[in-house]
């Protein structure tokens, strides 16, 4: 396969899966604003820390506002992070290598974009809000569907699953240190009400919430919620979980190409850690300093991957 078509594929998924964390972020921020409205800005604030736009937000708005922080990430075109500009990214590059898609997946792609195009076309209201979240989060769903269920099961599926699962262990990591770190950089918060309100309030950011309690009965324990988070390889969006698949797709690619690159040691590298680590290993070792070491090995294998299937080429 050309190299810019593993690209295409590889970053159309990319895009796809950061709309939707956005979305969902999005929505968990709009929980706490409602329920307490004292702690509605420096929620919105850590969203626009943990989808890395801060910036490009306080170039244009002087303080926090809950509703432009909302319309920034969903559609403002200053802002190249936004939902809107993400699935407009994942379309132009379905687009690219449409040759190598089914059917199934550029229509399920093009018609989020359509869709979201349409919701998104004026500001959005707070009322309308829950309803666009939903149509982000099911119009994503779709395009993951399509690519189950119809595409082939060789190297175009295997980048497209990588995609996939870069952007979602980058997003839960990026969640994990922000809420905790940046919110809560005191280990005097630890245990409480606040502390367990943002434990929460990170399952719901990576939608788990129901998948933990269904194990835990419930029980906000920062130490449990955090080894789910990144240990637990039954939850599709730990970190563990995460690299396990990439691991999985690139010995795919390995036996497709007969030949190992420098990202499979790598990844395999990743992986034995998360297979040695325990969580009282990554508290004393510091969870901000255990996520931070995860995202700069992470970026460091996304880029080997680039180099090693040759992506602009």
């Amino acid at each position: 396969m050309l190299g810019k078509t593993a690209g295409g594929i590889f970053w159309m998924l990319r895009y796809m899966e950061r709309s939707e964390n956005t979305a969902r972020m999005i929505d968990a921020g709009l929980r706490i604003s409602l329920t307490r409205s004292s702690a509605a800005d420096s929620e919105w604030s850590s969203i626009l820390q943990a989808t890395g736009v801060a910036s490009q937000y306080f170039a244009q708005h002087d303080k926090i506002d809950g509703q432009k922080v909302i319309n920034f990430l969903l559609r403002e075109k200053g802002n190249d992070g936004s939902v809107m500009a993400n699935v407009e990214l994942a379309r132009t590059n379905a687009r690219m290598v449409r040759t190598a898609l089914t059917k199934e997946v550029w229509e399920a792609v093009n018609e989020c974009w359509m869709v979201l195009k349409s919701q998104l076309a004026k500001p959005v209201k707070q009322q309308d809000l829950p309803e666009i979240l939903t149509s982000i989060r099911q119009r994503t769903a779709f395009v993951r569907g399509s690519l189950h269920g119809t595409m082939v099961r060789n190297d175009i599926y295997d980048f497209a699953r990588m995609g996939t699962f870069f952007e979602r262990a980058d997003n839960a990591a990026r969640v994990l240190d922000v809420k905790y770190y940046i919110l809560l950089p005191s280990i005097m918060h630890v245990g409480t009400v606040s502390d367990n309100v943002q434990w929460e309030t990170i399952l719901r950011a990576t939608s788990s919430v129901r998948a933990y309690q269904s194990l835990h009965d419930g029980e906000y324990d920062p130490r449990k919620i955090a080894r789910f988070l990144i240990l637990d390889k039954r939850l599709p969006r730990s970190l563990a979980f995460c690299y396990h698949k990439i691991q999985a797709n690139l010995a795919y690619l390995a036996e497709d190409y007969g030949e190992r690159k420098e990202s499979h040691k790598m990844v395999d590298q990743i992986c034995h850690k998360f297979d040695q680590a325990t969580i009282d290993k990554i508290f004393e070792y510091g969870l901000h300093e255990f996520v931070t070491e995860f995202l700069a090995e992470s970026h460091a294998l996304g880029r080997q991957i680039e180099r090693d299937y040759r992506f602009y080429e």
